[in-house]
């Protein structure tokens, strides 16, 4: 059973009326849970992205908590939840997150993820797919993107250099903590802009030494497992049977459009959809696009 490392957390949560706050034992890691909503509502697994928490479904958790049970995990290592003291591998992650369900006791769940959520909730639904009855997929791509694109669009993720390498990338991020808002500003749009409070929540929870590390590991650990399956082509052999609907926005500054396209992926339901003048964060750029997509990809019974 892998060692989770210290995670005091000192840091009091942000309110949201009707949230409730506990901790999941997911493989001996403590996982923190945000939840609303119904408690035998139709649960849904949300996965935030890089640098934010639970925090990041602020304006769609009160679109959709009367018809859901909304389950906003931190993932490990970011916001309230302990990092293991080894793997920060997107199978790592996704281990952790079956292992979260199953304590839990949800068999089966629908799943919304954005941004490094969303490429988790890829390799969970290509892992279990029978765990997960659609995703919801934004600002990400999927798993067979076409190399042109790919390769078209590779120095957009510039910043990544700064975040990913082993001792360098976590001092970066905890001694340069502008970065974050840089990198949270530059990918919205003028019209979309942040609230200043909101702003420095995820700039002070994404520079605590926890985090820093958690965003190294998990961008390190992309180069090492991930873009090699990708440049061999790994994934084609593994097909996706989950319904799933890419969401991302025309403006976003680094998951272009052209990497949404489905064409030629191994999938049996994978459609996309383009929003026009929103970037990279449609949870809080368009909330309610987001849930509404939800009534339609994972309708209630």
């Amino acid at each position: 059973m892998p060692r989770p490392h210290p995670h005091p957390r000192p840091r009091p949560l942000p309110e949201l009326p009707g949230v409730r706050h506990h901790h999941v034992d997911a493989d001996g890691v403590r996982l923190h849970l945000a939840e609303a909503g119904a408690p035998d509502g139709v649960p849904l697994l949300l996965l935030h992205g890089f640098p934010q928490h639970w925090y990041a479904w602020r304006q769609v958790i009160p679109l959709l908590d009367g018809e859901y049970r909304l389950l906003c995990l931190d993932l490990p290592g970011f916001g309230w939840s302990e990092a293991p003291r080894r793997g920060h591998t997107t199978d790592d992650r996704a281990r952790l997150v079956l292992a979260a369900l199953d304590r839990l006791g949800l068999p089966r769940v629908g799943l919304v993820g954005h941004d490094w959520g969303a490429w988790t909730a890829f390799e969970l639904t290509l892992r279990a797919p029978g765990r997960f009855t659609g995703l919801l997929a934004l600002n990400m791509t999927h798993p067979w993107p076409r190399q042109r694109a790919l390769i078209g669009t590779a120095w957009r993720f510039w910043y990544t250099a700064l975040l990913e390498y082993p001792g360098i990338g976590r001092r970066v991020v905890r001694h340069r903590p502008g970065l974050l808002g840089h990198l949270l500003r530059r990918a919205t749009t003028a019209e979309h802009p942040w609230p200043a409070e909101e702003l420095a929540e995820y700039v002070s929870a994404g520079s605590t030494p926890e985090a820093a590390r958690a965003a190294e590991r998990l961008h390190w650990g992309f180069v090492v497992r991930d873009i090699p399956r990708l440049a061999l082509g790994r994934y084609r052999g593994r097909r996706l049977t989950v319904p799933t609907l890419l969401l991302g926005g025309d403006r976003d500054p680094v998951i272009r459009p052209s990497l949404l396209s489905p064409t030629g992926a191994p999938a049996d339901d994978l459609r996309a959809e383009v929003l026009p003048g929103c970037g990279h964060y449609l949870p809080h750029e368009r909330p309610e696009a987001v849930a509404e997509a939800v009534r339609r990809l994972l309708p209630r019974p």
